[in-house]
């Protein structure tokens, strides 16, 4: 699957952005070689060569980092202390994968409709059509709904779901658009340097 089109990144993020294969769906296993690289990576060194604009959605993109790569508690850090729409999305992706699918229900409830619905929605739609034989949940995802989303990855822990690569495919569109959505208020490319109404500063 192509990757989603994203502003040039620095060459530090790209290469922790692009991951050999799309991460688990549970807690995985943490890619231990990449911890130093990551403890070092601050919000302004994450966006370089760009200008920091909005410190939190690059604290966003932090957290989804070390999600990617396995490092869950650290992770759930850095997006506990996000008090916003986008930070409490991070947050309840990071309890699904643990898994705690109760915890992440309350916080996607927390999110409520996040403006990356609708691009995952479309995008989910897209994979459908590029399948022979799609299964019906994935039709019904390209109205994207972050709790049916949880039951079917707690379907796949608990019933070995045949369709689990399918799943972590979808999971991994959803990662890159949520980075892509932060990184973008990060450095301020998305039409102005403002941030969406859910992540405005207290």
């Amino acid at each position: 699957m192509g990757s989603i089109e994203s502003p040039a990144y620095g060459p530090e993020l790209t290469e922790l952005v692009r991951p050999a294969e799309p991460p688990d769906l549970g807690p995985g296993r943490p890619d231990e070689s990449l911890r130093p690289r990551l403890a070092t990576l601050d919000s302004t060194s994450l966006v370089a060569p760009h200008a920091l604009r909005q410190p939190r959605m690059a604290e966003c993109c932090r957290a989804g980092l070390w999600l990617l790569h396995g490092f869950l508690d650290e992770s759930h850090e850095i997006s506990q202390r996000i008090h916003s729409t986008s930070g409490s999305y991070w947050h309840g992706i990071m309890h699904r994968r643990e898994p705690d699918y109760e915890n992440a229900r309350y916080w996607f409830r927390r999110v409520g409709p996040h403006p990356v619905f609708a691009r995952l929605g479309q995008s989910v739609g897209q994979l459908a059509h590029q399948l022979s034989s799609p299964p019906g949940w994935i039709r019904k995802l390209s109205e994207w709904d972050p709790f049916r989303f949880i039951d079917l990855c707690q379907a796949a822990a608990s019933e070995g779901e045949p369709d689990a690569d399918l799943l972590r495919q979808v999971a991994w569109l959803e990662w890159q658009l949520l980075f892509d959505y932060c990184y973008r208020r990060a450095i301020g490319a998305a039409g102005d340097d403002s941030p969406d109404a859910g992540d405005a500063q207290p």
